[in-house]
């Protein structure tokens, strides 16, 4: 069946960006990430080819979504200070898979990319936690923004200034797209036999929205049973998006001018799992390292796929390949 293929296209495109991880360091090109990636879906998994040009975006680069293309061909080197925000993902007999992973390069968070970091993930986890038939994909972007501005409420990014009802705070940020500032993307596509899979704007399912942000939805469609899509909310600090909400009245409100002074040049954070959803729930057919101590420990030379699942909420399907066969692993939650 296709989502065993695509089962194998995940393992081993995540089994290869953690021995990027555990490789990368300050003093590395981006490039050579990227090589190391394609080296071991190819020599490991028999992955001939990726499902697009591999993004490895490094400290400020990581603004740029689609970085790494022939124009920023991964050329930065990396830097003491850097998140690396690495988009890649091998294809296997014509199917896709499209993984992103984000952490800091020298192997321990900074605590201001700790509390972004938290607030990807966050918004990763509440959309796969709520995923099923039934659920509108609008507004599991809207659930993702949400989660994002929350992180951000709590950093000093974003001001509630002196209201207590934090969730009427954030609808009225939701409101005047304050959440597309940050997260200018939408939250996830259709994947299969291509990265961005056909069938997002079908007859008779729901149409493009024009308001910032959501417009940039691939799909706004009712999920069903067999939809394999990802899940991909980030938090990007982009110079022009900056100045204009500074510059809207009704966005600049609600910034800390001075605090946001400080994430000039961060870049962004960016989580990406691909699911496929079951009659329950879904399934992530993603195997990263998602928590920030996973991610840690991973840099640090630890084992993965770990004995324990700290993360049960990310819905991992917890696999293998030995012998050319995917094996299930039995790995307790926790």
């Amino acid at each position: 069946p296709e989502v065993d293929v695509m089962t194998y296209t995940n393992w081993i495109s995540s089994m290869a960006h953690v021995d990027v991880m555990k490789a990368c360091k300050p003093g590395m090109m981006e490039y050579q990430l990227e090589s190391l990636f394609q080296h071991h879906t190819y020599t490991h998994g028999g992955c001939r080819h990726m499902s697009y040009t591999c993004i490895c975006a490094c400290g400020p680069n990581a603004k740029i979504l689609h970085y790494g293309h022939a124009g920023r061909p991964n050329s930065r080197l990396l830097e003491e200070d850097d998140i690396a925000l690495l988009d890649m993902g091998a294809e296997y007999h014509c199917y896709a898979s499209d993984i992103t992973c984000s952490y800091p390069v020298k192997g321990t968070f900074t605590k201001d990319q700790l509390d972004i970091y938290e607030s990807v993930l966050d918004a990763q986890l509440c959309v796969i936690r709520r995923l099923r038939p039934g659920v509108s994909w609008l507004d599991m972007h809207r659930e993702s923004e949400r989660a994002i501005l929350r992180g951000l409420i709590k950093c000093g990014i974003l001001n509630t200034n002196g209201r207590g009802d934090l969730t009427q705070v954030i609808e009225d940020m939701l409101a005047v797209d304050l959440g597309a500032v940050f997260m200018p993307h939408g939250l996830g596509h259709l994947i299969g036999l291509d990265t961005h899979d056909v069938g997002g704007y079908l007859p008779g399912t729901p149409q493009r929205s024009p308001r910032p942000g959501v417009k940039k939805l691939r799909t706004a469609r009712i999920m069903e049973e067999g939809v394999a899509i990802t899940v991909e909310p980030g938090c990007y600090f982009i110079d022009p998006l900056l100045d204009m909400a500074l510059a809207d009245d009704r966005q600049e409100k609600f910034l800390n001018r001075e605090r946001l002074e400080d994430f000039r040049g961060f870049g962004g954070i960016r989580l990406e799992d691909n699911v496929v959803v079951t009659a329950d729930g879904c399934i992530n057919l993603t195997l990263c390292p998602r928590a920030a101590q996973e991610v840690l420990d991973v840099m640090s030379g630890g084992q993965w796929p770990p004995k324990e699942d700290v993360l049960p909420g990310m819905k991992r399907n917890w696999v293998t390949c030995r012998g050319g066969k995917i094996e299930k692993l039995n790995i307790k939650s926790v």
